[in-house]
This record gives structure tokens, sequence and C-alpha cells, in this order.
């Protein structure tokens, strides 16, 4: 998937800045995408150049002025034959913790101990910020109701999948302390 892509999903929540956008990447669709803030701002330009996304001008006083982009038919249309057409490839994990975790058996349990421990910490707080923007979409409804009766639907669906996620990383981070702890005590005990 390009990153393209990924910006026009969240255009479709409405007229945003590139600012904006970079908030709501490191929000809302952290859960599914990872950009940096200049990774936006030069995709922005690109799909502006190709008339995906048109840019509109807001002068602000004491600050700088700011570029509003929206989708375009165009875009939009672009977005209609990726979700059509495009099968989406599998999921594919590339993850430096877990190659750490592999060679923990080299005598490093210390240093993997900690990486985990990171990750547990990194994990909690993405999961504490998912949950908070899952009370404000629910807004007091129940999902049922949400389902039944909001406008969009994708966002919360994709805030389920990154709910779930960071519930595993949690899951799986506390199971490997408890495990690495039982392991250094073992090897500490003296042989009998």
């Amino acid at each position: 998937m390009a990153l393209r892509n990924a910006v026009m999903a969240a255009l479709l929540e409405g007229e945003a800045s590139g600012y904006d956008l970079a908030k709501g990447f490191e929000a809302s669709v952290a859960n599914f995408w990872m950009a940096t803030p200049q990774q936006l701002y030069r995709e922005l330009e690109r799909m502006e150049g190709e008339g995906l996304v048109s840019a509109r001008v807001v002068q602000q006083e004491r600050r700088p002025n700011k570029r509003l982009f929206s989708l375009t038919e165009a875009g939009l249309e672009v977005l209609r034959d990726y979700v059509l057409a495009t099968p989406a490839k599998p999921l594919a994990i590339r993850d430096e913790l877990m190659v750490k975790v592999q060679c923990v058996d080299i005598g490093e349990i210390t240093a993997v101990r900690a990486a985990i421990a990171e990750r547990v910490e990194r994990s909690a707080a993405k999961l504490a910020r998912y949950e908070r923007l899952q009370e404000r979409l629910l807004d007091g409804r129940t999902e049922d109701e949400y389902f039944t009766n909001a406008e969009r639907i994708g966002p919360y669906l994709t805030l389920l999948g990154g709910l779930a996620l960071e519930r595993g990383n949690l899951h799986w981070g506390e199971t490997a302390l408890k495990r690495l702890d039982q392991r250094a005590a073992a090897l500490a005990k003296p042989e009998v």
C-alpha cells in the first residue's frame, strides 16, 4: 500500500492541513499506518500535482498561512479503484525486537528484557490513547448503536484492529518478561 492511499483514507474525514494529518497519523491512523510529517507533506505535494487532492490557503493572523487539503473527485475515484481492484497483501512482520528475542540465548537476557519492557511500556501508552479515541468515537453509545448510526464506520473498525494489536503486544510482552525472569532465576541457582 502506498502512503497516498492512507492519506486519501484520512481525508475521507474531511478537509485537513498537513499538520492536522500528521497529528491524525500519530493518533487515529497510527493503528494501521506510520508516516513522518515530512513524508506526508511530500506526498500531499505530489498528490496535489496529480489532481488527487486540492488545497486552499487560509490566511491566519500572527501565524503562517496554512493550506487545507481535500480529496478531489479524481482522488476519490483512485481511492475507490484501490479498494475495489487491489487485493490486500498479507501482513509482513519485520520486528527488530523479535530478532533480539531470538538471540536471547547467547547470554543477553538483561538487554533483551529491557527491550521487551520498553515495548510493553510503549504498547500500554498506545493502548491508552486508542481507548481514549474509542471512548470519544462511541460518545456514550454502545458499539451496536455506533455501527447502526455512525456516518462512517471504517475509522472504528481500524481502531479495533489497533486495540487488538496493542493488547496482543501487552500480553506477549508481559508473558515474555515473566518467562525471562523465570529463566534468569533458574540460571542463578547453584548446581547441587
